[in-house]
């Protein structure tokens, strides 16, 4: 049976009810805000049907809370089977999680009327090209679209670009992700810490349970260089509440991780540090004024964006790289000081 409604709703009769349609993308924030886009294409392609998103439960239902779907179905990865009655399998299964023919099978085994995905021949499905050189945001828009579902980079967005009440005064400092590739050295975060704390700006570190050593390291190198002024909220933000911090920000500075993606939908100034992977493929694709990447690599020899080692690409942005990025978007959003959360 699918899980509990994402936004508050009685809960569903049946998985396999008609006019339910099943999108598929079972993988963390960052590659679920990149799929903001299409999931508005979803509801544009198959108005009045109910949406559910096999997802990681917790983030399902965030983006519930924001109207993009309406049930989640747990599911994190490929490697258990949907918990779906393929007897009564929805109306349309909708794969925005890969290429196939994994995902493609994980939904065909639900018992879907329809099958909305890239052509994969290993799956028997036919459907449009993948690319892999194409944007994530695009890709999967070209994919909805092809089933009539319209929508666009301008579909990322959240909410308004600013605040009803303005931006505060802090800069979040985000120096995690998921693999020692995108990671820039904790040294150098110190150190834009200390610059920026030096300036009067109130810093905020963010990170997950898992970054709170890393976020540690970063606090440890800033103080080493003077800073007084720089709060670690490492471990203590759930989702909900990373959003507000972020989405309060004057600026955002981080790695190419999921929360350079949750700045790009809350509308907060960025600057991503990309070392493996091209911003062309991963970047900002949307109010491109508000966002500013740094990147030395070859767009022909990417790297690996899963290693365990620094990739040269990242290794080669420098603290006075990040400053000078920051400072413009520091003077063109200055705002009232406002409480961090």
């Amino acid at each position: 049976m699918i899980g509990a409604p994402a936004s508050g709703g009685p809960p569903a009769t049946g998985a396999g009810a008609p006019g339910t349609v099943l999108v598929l993308r079972a993988i963390g924030l960052g590659d679920a805000l990149t799929g903001v886009a299409a999931l508005r294409g979803v509801r544009r392609a198959w108005p009045g049907r109910r949406v559910v998103l096999a997802a990681p439960a917790g983030l399902g239902r965030w983006l519930g809370s924001y109207g993009l779907v309406d049930d989640v179905l747990p599911a994190q990865g490929l490697l258990e089977p949907l918990a779906w009655d393929p007897d009564a399998g929805p109306e349309v299964a909708v794969n925005l999680h890969g290429s196939g023919p994994q995902s493609h099978r994980l939904l065909q085994a639900t018992g879907p009327g329809r099958l909305v995905a890239f052509g994969c021949a290993d799956a028997g499905h036919d459907g449009p090209a993948w690319d892999p050189g194409e944007h994530e945001v695009l890709r999967w828009c070209r994919l909805v679209r092809s089933a009539g579902g319209d929508c666009g980079p301008e579909d990322l967005r959240l909410g308004p670009l600013d605040p009803p009440g303005g931006r505060g005064a802090h800069v979040v400092v985000h120096p995690g992700a998921a693999s020692g590739s995108r990671r820039w050295p904790a040294e150098r975060w110190g150190r834009v810490a200390a610059t920026l704390s030096a300036a009067g700006v109130e810093v905020v570190l963010t990170g997950g349970e898992a970054e709170r050593d890393l976020c540690a390291r970063v606090r440890a190198a800033a103080e080493r260089h003077g800073t007084h002024r720089l709060t670690d909220t490492s471990g203590r933000l759930d989702l909900p509440a990373l959003a507000d911090v972020v989405g309060g920000a004057r600026l955002l500075l981080s790695g190419d991780t999921g929360v350079a993606h949750l700045a790009t939908a809350l509308g907060t100034p960025s600057v991503t540090l990309f070392g493996p992977t091209p911003p062309a493929t991963w970047g900002p694709c949307v109010d491109l004024e508000r966002h500013t990447v740094l990147w030395h690599g070859d767009p022909g020899s990417p790297g690996d964006p899963h290693a365990d080692e620094l990739d040269p690409a990242l290794a080669a942005v420098t603290v006075d790289e990040v400053l000078d990025a920051a400072a413009p978007l520091l003077a063109r959003h200055l705002a009232a000081p406002a409480a961090v959360p």
